[in-house]
């Protein structure tokens, strides 16, 4: 091999590492989109009243069978029915915001009583809402409803069921 063509080969590689690393966006780049994302996080959990959870706490709680209603607020054909974390009760919120009224295509056919009905008369247990990933605004829906209708204890798992499944825990699929 000449020298040549050795470096063409190097640079080849570099590049090619180059573009995994950052898939053609640089450092700065990929920071500012992350920056996007937790300040709509934090302004969401902020204007919706609730805490947030991380996928190892929500694993913890599971895994000692703590007491809480768990919702997924997925729509049960396309997720629910495939895939959802143990325990978790479905419950069909819209992707748009939902801010003073109930309304929108997912909640149609479900009332805010049916919604109170799942969370149950405790308004101090624990209520859990997890949709897809970060970036979903169903479980901001629904745990800012279940703020909205009293409760007081409620979180939301930001990651959702791609941040479960990402960790390598375990999942149920409907009966």
């Amino acid at each position: 091999m000449r020298w040549n063509d050795h470096g063409r080969v190097t640079g080849v590689f570099i590049c090619l590492l180059a573009a995994l690393a950052g898939c053609g966006r640089n450092k700065f780049e990929q920071e500012r989109e992350r920056e996007k994302g937790a300040v709509a996080l934090a302004r969401e959990v902020r204007a919706g009243g609730y805490d947030i959870i991380t996928t190892e706490e929500l694993k913890a709680l599971v895994d000692k069978k703590q007491e809480m209603v768990l919702v997924d607020a997925m729509p049960f054909e396309e997720s629910y029915r495939h895939a959802h974390i143990p325990g978790a009760k479905q419950f069909l919120f819209p992707i748009t915001e939902m801010v003073d009224t109930w309304d929108g295509e997912a909640t149609a056919k479900k009332s805010k009583e049916d919604f109170q009905a799942l969370l149950g008369p405790d308004k101090a247990k624990l209520i859990v809402v997890y949709c897809g990933f970060v970036a979903c605004k169903r479980s901001h829906n629904g745990a800012a409803w279940a703020r909205k209708l009293g409760y007081t204890n409620v979180k939301r798992h930001p990651g959702g069921i791609f941040a479960w499944k990402g960790a390598g825990y375990s999942t149920e699929g409907a009966p």
